[in-house]
């Protein structure tokens, strides 16, 4: 009932307008102060679990900050909507409202909830997994369990009561409402509103101060709704571009209109120096580490050296200390490091079996008498990795469910658990393979999971307490030392897998094939849980190439990525054994940089996530979307101005990408004849 005696006299359509504004504030500030009060509960929270990367009052204010433009940037839009709804009926439009209240901010919750264990943001990344993969990670991350689910519960508890009993009694007069409906109305015409959180160097502490929801539903909408940004070709300012980083570059000739990749094999050895050669050619184990990241990982680890074991084989091989992965989840890990692939639309794996016919190191060693496997902790089926192994010829896939018994799995948690761990892996690898070390040659990959959120492991307990005393043999200041132990589980499993690879190799340097092997270890990506020091570091992993076989060792300090290995690795056995290679391929990767100096001669996409696509890597710069990066030594980059070399950059990017979308929309990599050749 409307309570204002003033209006009673008015025009009835006024005074809807009247009391729809009225009953508008009490929503809007409701938002607010919901938006406030779980901005203040999520610091909390981070602070007791994890440590703030920043003073808790600075990191407050930049976050209200945050909270209120975003608030601000709604008001036109929902306060329109309100009112229009009110004419029609006020007691339909205040129900709605209420509802959606309560709609948005369990979503919310569960934004902040994300982020806070994993310490990423939720985006649009969401849509580019199955519902299969998607109820495998959220499952195995514990989001589902029981006390999760209880504060879940009574969170939704309390904003139901708030809306029943607070709301009612937030108002404002409708001239105070309008007021501020006009000034967000200014403010967002003028973009006021729009959101700018990169106040911190480091990103741990700008997606904090990031409002979950809007990231969210901005990157939904980016997914859906983004223009189709082609770059014209026939600009003639692109044209300039182009050219200037053509000369600059030395890419690739690509004049195959029908095949946007291919081109001329590029066939530079510079794998061969190193190794003694043999009268077979070797066999090659590749170990992908899950989240392995030079973050924690040798000597000059940002966060302290928690692998070492990998630091005293590193000193005795050819140690890349700049590797980037070439995606910062596991699903790009394989058509990178094995194919040299591009990504296609949500990854190369998810075009499924619309997967083109392509050339691989698989199907090419596989072609030159090589037998290939292919060993992982977890189910093969995940991210459609068996799909791709298959379509490139792979002899055997042993996953999960090939696992004989007498294995143990890594503890559920919540009911779920990602397969079996490290250990085992590599002691069902050493078993099964035990028959064929005299039948050569062979390409051996394993990829791990233990490493993988939830951090859950056998023998958890004691790493935990070795974690305690290895940590004070880093002799780390009082407050890195406090920081770090905030993640104790993650750097346990980190010691538990250094582990596990000091006991692989222990037990494979009893066989008789060892002395013909060289081994290959890599991460597919930096663990993200563990707070990320700068966008590139989602990126940034070790590459270290081992072997008894090696003639001289090297630390290198040159930028190369997984999809230069694939090329490197054909060429030594080109050079060294006659392997029969193809005269064209559909390599991304030029090969690899084993300059000791720091430098970068490459073009290196980065795909973030299936569906976030920003990042490029040319010279000694970093496109993340429209910022660009100054990168030094060691993978340090420093946020820059310069629009010309960010034109440049955006140039080449753009370019890739057109390719890259031609092969999503179903253009071939390689013809027909190369495939009957090389890889059937």
């Amino acid at each position: 009932m409307n309570d204002d005696p003033n209006l009673k006299a008015q025009n009835p359509f006024v005074v809807k307008l009247h009391t729809g504004l009225r009953n508008f504030s009490g929503y809007a500030l409701f938002f607010l102060l919901s938006l406030f009060v779980f901005r203040l509960v999520e610091l909390i929270l981070v602070q007791v679990n994890l440590g703030l990367p920043h003073g808790f009052w600075i990191l407050l204010f930049q976050a209200l900050k945050q909270d209120l433009l975003f608030w601000l940037s709604l008001l036109p839009a929902t306060g329109i909507l309100f009112l229009a709804l009110s004419l029609f009926s006020s007691r339909f439009a205040k129900v709605l409202y209420a509802i959606l209240l309560i709609v948005f901010f369990a979503l919310h919750v569960l934004f902040i909830y994300y982020h806070k264990e994993s310490l990423l943001l939720l985006g649009s990344d969401v849509f580019g997994y199955s519902y299969d993969d998607v109820a495998q990670t959220v499952g195995a991350s514990g989001v589902l369990s029981l006390t999760s689910l209880a504060m879940f519960l009574i969170g939704l508890g309390l904003l139901v009561s708030g809306v029943i009993y607070v709301l009612p009694k937030l108002r404002l007069k409708w001239t105070y409402t309008t007021g501020i409906l006009l000034l967000a109305f200014v403010l967002s015409l003028f973009r006021v509103t729009d959101s700018t959180t990169r106040v911190y160097s480091d990103d741990f502490g700008n997606n904090l101060v990031t409002n979950k929801s809007r990231h969210f539903y901005a990157a939904a909408l980016d997914y859906y709704f983004e223009e189709d940004v082609r770059p014209d070709i026939y600009a003639n300012n692109y044209l300039a571009i182009l050219e200037r980083r053509l000369a600059q570059q030395n890419t690739f000739e690509y004049t195959y209109p029908e095949y946007p990749f291919l081109h001329a094999a590029d066939t530079t050895d510079v794998l061969s120096s190193f190794f003694k050669k043999k009268a077979s050619p070797p066999n090659l184990v590749f170990i992908v580490v899950e989240g392995l990241g030079r973050g924690f990982t040798n000597e000059g680890a940002i966060l302290g050296n928690f692998t070492p074991f990998l630091d005293s084989l590193s000193r005795q091989s050819l140690y890349f200390k700049n590797m980037l992965s070439n995606g910062g989840r596991t699903f790009a890990v394989l058509p990178s490091l094995l194919g040299s692939q591009p990504f296609a639309e949500n990854g190369f794996l998810a075009l499924q079996d619309k997967m083109p016919a392509q050339l691989s190191l698989l199907n090419i060693l596989e072609k030159n008498g090589y037998t290939t496997r292919f060993y992982y902790g977890g189910n093969a089926s995940f991210d459609n990795m068996d799909a791709y192994l298959k379509l490139n010829k792979i002899d055997r896939i042993a996953d999960e469910p090939s696992f004989p018994s007498g294995y143990s799995k890594l503890p559920e948690y919540a009911g779920y658990t990602w397969g079996y761990g490290d250990k085992e892996l590599y002691d069902y690898y050493l078993e099964s393979t035990v028959s064929d070390t005299t039948q050569a040659p062979r390409l051996d990959v394993l990829l791990t999971v233990t490493t993988h959120s939830p951090f859950r492991f056998n023998q958890q307990e004691a790493y935990l307490k070795r974690f305690d005393t290895y940590l004070e043999s880093l002799n780390l200041k009082p407050e890195e030392s406090a920081q770090r132990k905030k993640f104790a589980d993650q750097f346990a499993t980190v010691l538990y897998a250094d582990d596990a690879l000091q006991r692989f190799f222990k037990e494979y340097q009893k066989r008789s094939d060892y002395q013909n092997t060289i081994f290959f270890i890599t991460g597919d990506h930096r663990i993200p849980e563990i707070p990320l020091s700068t966008k590139i570091d989602r990126y940034h992993v070790p590459l270290i190439v081992y072997s008894p076989m090696l003639t001289r060792t090297k630390e290198v300090q040159a930028i190369s990525s997984h999809m230069d290995v694939a090329p490197s690795v054909l060429n030594y056995l080109n050079h060294s054994y006659n392997l029969a290679l193809p005269k064209q391929n559909a390599f991304l990767g030029k090969g690899l940089d084993t300059v000791e100096s720091f430098r970068n001669t490459h073009q290196i996409p980065l795909m973030q996530t299936k569906t976030d696509f920003v990042d490029f890597v040319m010279g000694n710069y970093h496109l993340n979307g429209d910022q660009l990066f100054q990168i030094y030594p060691n993978l340090y980059e420093e946020l820059i101005t310069d629009e010309i070399k960010k034109d440049e950059l955006k140039a080449a990017f753009n370019a890739f990408k057109r390719r890259n979308r031609e092969i999503a929309e179903g253009q071939k990599l390689v013809p027909d004849s190369l495939v009957l050749k090389y890889a059937q």
